[in-house]
């Protein structure tokens, strides 16, 4: 399994990426992020670190 965000909620803040032990998110388009569900690792370190909670289990 792995994570991902919803990139409609994603406010872009970057929260989430300096805590990923894997570096699998990277920012897209307007600032927002997306994790490469390929590397991800379930750790779940992004999701609570998100203000929005917009990162979940997929």
């Amino acid at each position: 399994m792995a994570y991902r965000i919803n990139e409609d909620e994603c406010i872009g803040c970057g929260a989430c990426e300096p805590v990923c032990p894997v570096s699998c998110i990277s920012e897209v388009e307007d600032s927002k992020r997306k994790i490469d569900e390929d590397s991800c690792i379930d750790c779940g370190a992004c999701s609570g670190e998100c203000p929005v909670e917009c990162i979940s289990q997929v």
